[in-house]
């Protein structure tokens, strides 16, 4: 991404003055899709100065800008802003340039792990945060590069690392968001095919959100897993994605102990770790996982 002074030069343009994460990701994203476009930023433009191959985003009024009165609504009620605009119309085509599989389900996905948010927020719908300590969202950390009072920062100087940090961000949340529809269809899978209280992974993918879910999936309590540490772990299934308490915990005995004592306890050799809010537990061995499984799922437990 270029940007330029000269308006003839430009194939792109947005607003200048405070930047935001809306037109910074748009920008972002833009410049993926087409590559290596040329953007100028002006505090304001008229409809009769923008020739007809030129794309104008979060300001004139026009196609992709949000600003007027019948701004376009998703159904869940989320506000578009220009970023959704833009990645609405384009988001599928720059999927299949990339030759991205499963493009439908990556559109969404990056819907909900990126764009709404940001398009949200931007039109003035902010997060409910009840932490007594500084939460940043996404939109948050862009505002950051505009130029701090005081500092010789320059406003174009700024947007570009804005927009380099947006591009960082948009393609790790796709690789994300493509690694999760990958894992989805294999948790799937492996729920189809258990009746045990739990499933056993050959390797760590997600697997969380698919199980709270699926309807299939109610009876499952625990996920068993080859950990990167080395042994395995075994992590519960939150009761759904608004209630985080687990569906069962691990045992109050174990909480907080690990190796000797909580071999002791447990009466498990090969366990090491159990946490204290009791939602994971890690073992040397396949062996003591599955002990450990057999124990917590037993209706006694």
């Amino acid at each position: 991404m270029k940007l330029v002074t000269d308006i003839k030069k430009a194939k792109y343009i947005t607003h200048s003055g405070t930047m935001h994460a809306d037109e910074v990701f748009a920008t972002a994203f833009l410049d993926l899709y087409k590559k290596d476009i040329k953007v100028i930023r002006l505090p304001e433009i008229r409809k009769e100065d923008i020739s007809s191959d030129v794309l104008v985003y979060d300001i004139g009024r026009g196609k992709y800008d949000h600003h007027q009165e019948d701004v376009d609504i998703r159904e869940n009620g989320i506000k578009y802003a220009s970023f959704g605009l833009l990645f609405r119309d384009f988001g599928k085509d720059y999927l299949k340039q990339e030759k991205i599989q499963d493009v439908d389900e990556v559109y969404i996905g990056m819907e909900k792990e990126l764009v709404e948010a940001i398009d949200a927020i931007d039109n003035g719908d902010f997060p409910e945060i009840t932490a007594n300590y500084k939460i940043k969202t996404i939109s948050d950390v862009i505002k950051m590069f505009n130029p701090s009072f005081g500092s010789k920062q320059k406003e174009n100087e700024q947007f570009i690392k804005a927009v380099d940090l947006a591009k960082i961000i948009f393609i790790e949340t796709l690789y994300n968001v493509i690694g999760k529809v990958k894992a989805k269809k294999i948790i799937e899978e492996k729920i189809e095919k258990t009746n045990l209280p739990y499933l056993e992974l050959e390797e760590y993918i997600p697997f969380e959100e698919t199980i709270i879910k699926s309807e299939k999936a109610s009876n499952i309590l625990f996920v068993m897993y080859p950990s990167n540490r080395g042994g395995y772990g075994i992590k519960t299934i939150k009761k759904s994605t608004d209630d985080k308490t687990d569906r069962k915990p691990f045992p109050e005995s174990w909480a907080g102990l690990e190796k000797k004592e909580l071999e002791k306890v447990s009466g498990i050799k090969g366990i090491t770790f159990c946490h204290k809010n009791r939602f994971l537990v890690t073992c040397k061995t396949k062996k003591a996982a599955h002990q450990v499984l057999e124990k917590v799922t037993r209706k006694e437990a």
